[in-house]
């Protein structure tokens, strides 16, 4: 009965999401060009295509999985090639290739991963290919550089950003190693200053967090996927632990890192230096920042219309910014519906966590919420000029295929995770564990 009463929600929010991608689509083809483009039907026929694709892969695969997830992640990628489709018709091609390449990884995973369990013995595997990705564009030959910063791998034609799948390689390596040492880092057998701590060589991986998220900041100049990586794994320290130590500790490895880096290196400085005053470099370093404020504002309270805006004046509208070319033209109502649907998505991944019958997989899902929660803030915030701004996507919304694989696969295992609990597929958890102590409630902190 639960299976099919969520089967049947999913499909009734799909159909739902399908009306809003392809009415706005019609809408920005309007504002062009005051009639409805010729491929408007054969444009429809893929979208529902891959909508129909995605669900009944969902019903057949995973019956009992959440069903709210697959379509706020649909409605999103849709939403996202509406607005790339309006500012850039190659890339939009593009992106509609990668989105099909998405749902086919996402269907693929699906049926690959029917234990999610299983990945458990494969820790240290995870963890080599994710270390391994993350430093692959630093070799020579294959890695170049885009827009500053050294995140590309390039094999004969073909061009992906690896660090979009090592997270979640290295997701599973967190997830596995803290359910083995998690009573070690939980009870403190050093004392220091009146507090018990682990033994120090319990904390290296901490150290070692730390230390690969300042050489992605360093040698590859992405601020963005470095501050991602290592409050992943913070985050996935205290939510198994419990224990605010260990945000203490990882805030202050953080800022030494921050200050250090700020100090060394010029583009990290003129990340901040933007950040708190745009203007006096508006004409220079600060007009992506500024374009986008004046988009903002121009947008108002119910945006200016798709299509009806000026949002290509943006420089990476399609990408860093695309947030901003949505916010001036569906305005602070638009926006705020996109943000609604992020959290409504962390939300639901944070359910399947605190439901997850074991702690790898309770853990797992945990993080590759925190992923999606973390990777959503950090650009939200640089847009809006919350944080200083760090060139990292929008997850399901902003162009780019490594990233749009990455986020379905993601998403395939938490709905694989959901899945398996409620149809009574995963492990029942030994007594004493995180289902059944306070630290759980943890789980759902990072939420607040």
């Amino acid at each position: 009965m639960i299976a099919a009463a969520r089967r049947t929600t999913e499909l009734g929010l799909i159909v739902l999401a399908a009306i809003i991608i392809v009415a706005s689509y019609a809408l920005a083809s309007l504002g062009r060009s005051a009639s409805l483009p010729a491929n408007v039907v054969p444009f429809l026929g893929v979208i529902l295509g891959l909508l129909v694709a995605a669900h009944v892969a969902t019903r057949v695969l995973a019956p009992a999985a959440d069903g709210i997830l697959l379509p706020i992640a649909l409605l999103l990628n849709g939403i996202g090639y509406v607005f790339i489709a309006r500012l850039d018709e190659d890339k939009a091609a593009q992106q509609a290739g990668w989105t099909a390449l998405g749902v086919a990884a996402f269907i693929a995973t699906l049926i690959v991963v029917r234990r999610v369990r299983d990945l458990e013995r494969w820790r240290y595997s995870f963890a080599f290919a994710g270390l391994g990705l993350l430093l692959m564009p630093l070799l020579p030959l294959v890695g170049h550089t885009v827009g500053g910063a050294r995140l590309w791998v390039r094999l004969g034609p073909a061009s992906f950003q690896p660090g979009e799948f090592a997270k979640i390689a290295l997701a599973i390596f967190f997830a596995a190693y803290l359910v083995e040492k998690r009573e070690l880092l939980e009870h403190g057998t050093v004392r220091i200053l009146g507090q018990w701590f682990p033994d120090p060589k319990h904390l290296g991986p901490v150290m070692t967090a730390w230390g690969f998220s300042l050489v992605v900041m360093v040698f590859e100049r992405d601020l963005g996927s470095s501050l991602l990586f290592f409050a992943l794994f913070v985050s996935m320290v205290w939510m198994a632990t419990g224990r605010g130590t260990y945000l203490v500790i990882g805030g202050l490895l953080f800022a030494a890192g921050s200050v250090a880096g700020w100090m060394a290196f010029s583009h990290v400085q003129a990340r901040v230096e933007i950040w708190l005053d745009p203007w006096p470099v508006a004409d220079g370093r600060g007009y992506q920042v500024v374009q986008s404020m004046f988009a903002f504002g121009t947008g108002g309270v119910a945006g200016t219309g798709i299509a009806l805006g000026s949002p290509g004046r943006i420089p990476a509208a399609t990408t860093d910014f695309i947030f901003a070319a949505i916010g001036e033209e569906l305005g602070l109502m638009g926006s705020t519906a996109i943000v609604a649907a992020f959290l409504l998505m962390i939300g639901a991944g944070l359910r399947i966590a605190l439901a997850a019958s074991n702690d790898f997989e309770k853990l797992l899902a945990a993080g590759l919420t925190t992923i999606l929660g973390v990777q959503t803030f950090i650009i939200l915030g640089g847009v809006t000029r919350l944080v200083p701004l760090t060139g990292i996507t929008l997850p399901f919304v902003s162009y780019g295929g490594s990233s749009l694989l990455a986020n379905y696969i993601l998403l395939a295992v938490l709905l694989r995770i959901s899945d398996n609990r409620s149809r009574g597929g995963g492990d029942d958890a030994p007594a004493g564990t995180l289902p059944t102590t306070p630290a759980d409630a943890t789980v759902a902190s990072p939420s607040r």
